[in-house]
């Protein structure tokens, strides 16, 4: 990796954790700036704004990040179901890099900047869109394998766990808990049990 792109990288890195913190309005160039320790000429030299380095966060280091945690698991998986589980509780108990009172990193740009840019709202929007997606494909192999009733609307499904786990996220913010992760887990878990 050439020095301008460890520097670039090690800007999107500082500022992501500068942004999942504190949030992306709050955050300043400078205060990015200042935990990079690189010259604000290097800062811009690498992204024109901050929105164009916000957009970049989502696109070089949350997408690639999200196809490795949500879409990659549902290539070899037998049982939707337990996949959706076992990533939901993953999330939400096993990972550490993702704090309760910080939320979920997606959800936080969604609130706080789907109403005012363009740009972010169609890099957030695919992001979320091809976890739907994966989830209703391996949910249609399900039904096609009558390990999931032929009845149930995939989409449907998708829909409820995926607006489930960005709420149940906000409320954990809310709580500063874990304990409504697991009103969440054993509720999704009996949801799924109907689906069977």
């Amino acid at each position: 990796m050439k020095k301008s792109e460890a520097t670039r990288l090690n800007i999107l890195q500082k500022a992501f954790e500068l942004i999942y913190v504190n949030g992306y309005q709050t955050t300043s160039v400078d205060e990015i700036i200042a935990t990079t320790q690189v010259t604000k000429g290097a800062f811009y030299y690498h992204f024109k704004t901050k929105d164009e380095m916000g957009l970049a966060i989502i696109n070089e280091l949350m997408i690639p990040n999200f196809k490795n945690t949500f879409i990659e698991p549902f290539q070899t998986v037998v049982n939707p179901l337990d996949a959706i589980y076992e990533l939901m509780y993953n999330l939400l108990i096993e990972n550490e890099n993702l704090k309760v009172e910080y939320g979920c990193p997606a959800s936080n740009f969604t609130q706080e900047m789907a109403p005012w840019n363009i740009e972010f709202t169609k890099a957030l929007n695919h992001l979320s869109q091809q976890w739907e997606n994966t989830m209703i494909d391996s949910i249609e192999k399900g039904k096609e394998t009558g390990i999931v009733k032929a009845g149930v609307n995939a989409k449907e499904v998708a829909v409820f766990v995926l607006s489930g786990y960005w709420g149940v996220r906000n409320l954990g913010k809310l709580e500063n808990s874990k304990s409504v992760y697991l009103v969440y887990l054993k509720g999704l878990k009996s949801y799924f049990d109907t689906l069977k």
